[in-house]
């Protein structure tokens, strides 16, 4: 049964497609550059934290399953993702080599793209700060080597990526699985969007930080399947050479 049309329809013509996407991602950045504009974060995050700090800062379930746990499980999928290359099972059994590879790779660059941006960044977590019973004062993360006087490292969301990298699962499965795309997409986002709640809870991060990350998982994996179409065009266009399948 096809799936109803809508602005990401991969039936539609590739240029169309890419142009929608295209702008569903301009639209998210826009939303997220509205979320720091109005300055909502501090209170998003005064209903779990005040003066005395975050009482769920050392919460068992937090930190052993919601954090520890769901980053080792993050890493396993990536594993199962790896090895589903060469040896495909369920969903990964529909896809050619080359588009497995692209979902691995985007959730590997993923990872990497929001663990460097963490820590090169002078921006301190929710529980730094002097409000919230540390020594830090708040400062936009937009504020280019102004330190807070806190740890720093703390944008955008490195657990919550745990979650989004696997958004890449959408562009890799939607041309020959698309229902599995959708689900895959689905449940990225649920997963990283609760990963990154579990850790305001506790005081780690701010909405914006889980925000931000989710936006830029989504942009590399964007760029990753953009890189892989001009690959099978250029293999297509090369005589004797065997485009892997679209």
């Amino acid at each position: 049964m096809r799936l109803p049309s809508s602005p990401l329809d991969p039936a539609l013509p590739p240029f169309s497609a890419q142009r929608r996407i295209a702008a569903w991602t301009l639209a998210c950045l826009a939303l997220v550059v509205l979320w720091d504009f109005l300055g909502q974060d501090r209170s998003l995050a005064r209903p779990f934290g005040d003066a005395s700090g975050f009482p769920m800062r050392d919460q068992w379930f937090f930190v052993h399953v919601a954090h520890e746990g769901a980053r080792r499980v993050g890493w396993l999928l990536v594993l199962l993702l790896a090895l589903g290359v060469w040896w495909p099972l369920g969903p990964l059994r529909r896809l050619d080599m080359g588009e497995r590879l692209q979902w691995v790779a985007s959730a590997l660059l993923a990872l990497a793209a929001v663990g460097i941006a963490k820590n090169l960044s002078s921006t301190s977590c929710p529980w730094d700060l002097a409000e919230f019973g540390g020594v830090a004062r708040y400062a936009s993360h937009w504020a280019w080597g102004l330190v807070d006087g806190g740890g720093g490292r703390c944008f955008p969301a490195g657990h919550a990526s745990a979650g989004f990298a696997f958004v890449g699962g959408w562009f890799a499965l939607r041309r020959s699985q698309p229902q599995a795309a959708w689900a895959c997409l689905a449940a990225s986002l649920a997963g990283g969007l609760l990963l990154g709640l579990a850790q305001q809870a506790r005081g780690a991060h701010f909405m914006s930080h889980t925000l931000w990350s989710g936006w830029l998982c989504w942009t590399v994996a964007w760029m990753c399947d953009l890189s892989a179409r001009v690959l099978r065009d250029r293999m297509a266009r090369t005589p004797g050479t065997a485009a892997p399948a679209a």
